[in-house]
């Protein structure tokens, strides 16, 4: 994710470039020393500002603010768990139900991360926090590619038009927020943050419009470009693919120096006139690159002085990672930051690491923090055992931030200034290291995005790993995975997994039937102990099947995911799907489909107790 632009007005005499970084190094070295006391702090102050707060007094605190009876009185609880409360706020209800600062907005999650959208209280100083982790992302860089603020950052943002709730609340996503803040529209000069992109361009509700202005702003500016990304990788590689299509109009422009008619919304065409002029030599430029045959490496051949795309890639964002080194000709890939609507979190210390190992540094202040043990069911490639309501005995298992081993995962758990009290993320972390006392975490998964059919219990990462197995039968063809989903086929008997691929296919040779059957195959092989049991044993799982896709498939399902209200900036592609009409539009364009031939291997026990022997 990006850090929070800044703007390009003139600097003031005395900004001191230095004396900002030296400022951001010395406060995340501070408050990654004294961990816990920060913590105790930022507990305390949250639990003596809200002490009047219906929840709090609903579960008996009765204005306590220390640690251990905040443990013993509040449930761990989920988003259900509060949801009448939301309604209640969201209906108009002004009285402190949740939190003594009044509920400025709602945050929309994602949409694309377990099922429905969740309403996230937020209040107006939560974008100070916001701001504060922003601040620290461009010093840490600094550190790794010095000159940045030489140069101009080429970043896709985008915004989704805002809804009200019945009282009258706004109801957005947490970037769609921020854009749309004076923290952002009214932001100071920093020269490291200067972009390619007008703030009128970003704030264009219209994403066609809003991707068009953007991209020949960063076109005409080319030369300056020292970064690239957006914030979802997904999201960077669908500009790229709006290049490819639409590369001849955008030349045209720039020829010109006259914008296109499709684009109607008078600020931008007013903010895009300020910066395209007619360019011939860098019209015939950018037609010569874009009518290759190959557009390996695009990103380095328009942009040439990139130095980084900045893009998330962690989590399922990881299986982009081939076709953005493809474009960028193997530029670094930066994960700057980790958040959520509920809330920021952290910051990548070391941003020029491999995208497997990738760390954040969460920062103590931004709220407290707590940390549900994981436990996994058969080993590191099971599925992931977290229950959906926690007995008491659960509930004493969590772990503060300072108390987290080495190596463990641990489920999220958080409480915010806005209002949420122990309330689980559904995100799941592992310790990779430490900044001082300060723990660094992987983004594992978020937990319960699942396929089951009986007893078993498929999470993401091992989905991932499966595909990413079976798509080595794909190499010697010349053929990639763009995007792929699964389904959980309950209306066969028994039920089934169905993955639907959308590929690339770049070889001469055909793909023989036996090929995708092998990849069925080998899905299932990397599958775990319950699932090939369920296929060999208990006969309680049908053959998993793969369905190819018409290409562009996976572009109908972002957009028609938009069409029901999801964020360009937040679209993620669901790794998993149940909602009929999605399930309908896959199978309305699917061209050949491939069962597995054979059942995996599997034998009785467990891996542990069979020392190993357990067949994969």
């Amino acid at each position: 994710m990006p850090e929070a632009p800044k703007s390009a007005q003139k600097p003031t005499t005395n900004y001191n470039l230095l004396e900002k970084n030296k400022k951001a190094f010395q406060f995340i070295e501070d408050v990654t020393t004294d961990v816990d006391e920060v913590q105790k702090h930022v507990l305390s102050e949250i639990l003596s500002r809200s002490a009047n707060v219906e929840y709090l007094q609903r579960h008996g605190l009765n204005g306590r603010t220390d640690r251990e009876t905040f443990k013993k009185t509040m449930p761990v609880i989920k988003y259900e768990d509060i949801q009448a409360d939301i309604t209640r706020i969201a209906n108009g209800d002004k009285s402190q139900i949740l939190c003594s600062h009044p509920i400025s907005e709602f945050l929309t999650s994602s949409g694309t991360s377990g099922g429905e959208r969740k309403l996230m209280p937020t209040i107006e100083e939560e974008l100070d926090r916001r701001s504060l982790l922003y601040s620290l992302l461009m010093p840490v860089m600094s550190q790794f590619v010095p000159g940045l603020e030489k140069g101009k950052g080429m970043y896709f943002l985008f915004i989704k038009a805002e809804a009200k709730t019945p009282g009258g609340l706004v109801a957005r996503p947490v970037l769609t927020s921020y854009y749309k803040s004076s923290h952002f529209k009214d932001r100071p000069y920093d020269p490291y943050s200067n972009y390619t992109s007008p703030n009128e361009t970003i704030l264009c509700p219209d994403s066609y419009q809003s991707m068009y202005s953007q991209m020949i702003c960063g076109l005409c500016q080319h030369k300056e470009v020292l970064r690239v990304g957006a914030v979802f990788a997904s999201g960077f590689i669908r500009a790229i693919k709006f290049l490819e299509k639409h590369w001849s109009l955008l030349a045209h422009d720039i020829r010109t120096g006259t914008l296109n008619n499709l684009i109607t919304d008078p600020a931008v065409r007013d903010a895009v006139a300020r910066i395209l002029k007619s360019d011939p030599k860098l019209a015939d430029f950018i037609e010569s690159e874009c009518r290759k045959e190959s557009w390996e490496g695009i990103i380095t051949r328009l942009w040439p002085n990139t130095k980084y795309v900045d893009v998330i890639v962690t989590g399922t964002m990881s299986q982009y990672i081939p076709t953005l080194d493809y474009y960028s000709n193997g530029l670094p890939l930066v994960c700057t930051m980790y958040a959520s609507s509920e809330c920021y979190f952290g910051v990548n210390l070391n941003p020029l690491c491999k995208p497997s190992e990738v760390s954040y540094t969460l920062i103590p202040t931004m709220g407290y923090f707590e940390f549900l043990p994981v436990h996994r069911n058969n080993g590191v490639t099971s599925s992931i055992s977290v229950p959906k309501s926690l007995t008491e005995k659960e509930q004493q298992e969590l772990v503060d931030l300072v108390d987290v081993k080495l190596g463990q995962e641990y489920e999220l758990v958080i409480t915010t200034y806005a209002g949420l009290y122990r309330y689980r993320v559904g995100d799941v972390l592992r310790v990779a290291g430490f900044k001082n006392r300060a723990p660094q975490f992987n983004f594992v998964c978020r937990k319960n995005v699942v396929l089951s059919i009986d007893s078993d219990k498929t999470d993401e990462v091992e989905l991932q790993n499966a595909v990413k197995n079976a798509i080595s039968h794909l190499q010697p063809f010349g053929a990639n995975l763009l995007e792929y989903t699964s389904y959980a086929d309950a209306s066969t008997i028994p039920g089934h997994y169905v993955l639907y691929w959308e590929l690339s296919l770049n070889g001469s040779t055909p793909i023989p039937p036996s090929i995708f059957e092998d990849c069925c195959l080998t899905i299932e092989e990397s599958l775990n102990s319950v699932y090939r049991q369920g296929r060999v044993s208990d006969k309680s799982i049908g053959p998993l099947e793969i369905k190819i896709v018409e290409a562009g498939t996976f572009d109908k399902l972002m957009d028609y995911a938009i069409s029901l209200g999801a964020s360009i900036n937040q679209y993620k592609t669901p790794r998993c799907v149940k909602f009929a009409p999605i399930v309908e539009l896959l199978n309305s364009r699917v061209v050949e489909t491939y069962f597995s031939p054979k059942c995996p291997k599997w034998v009785p026990g467990h891996k542990q107790w069979c020392n190993g022997n357990e067949e994969r």
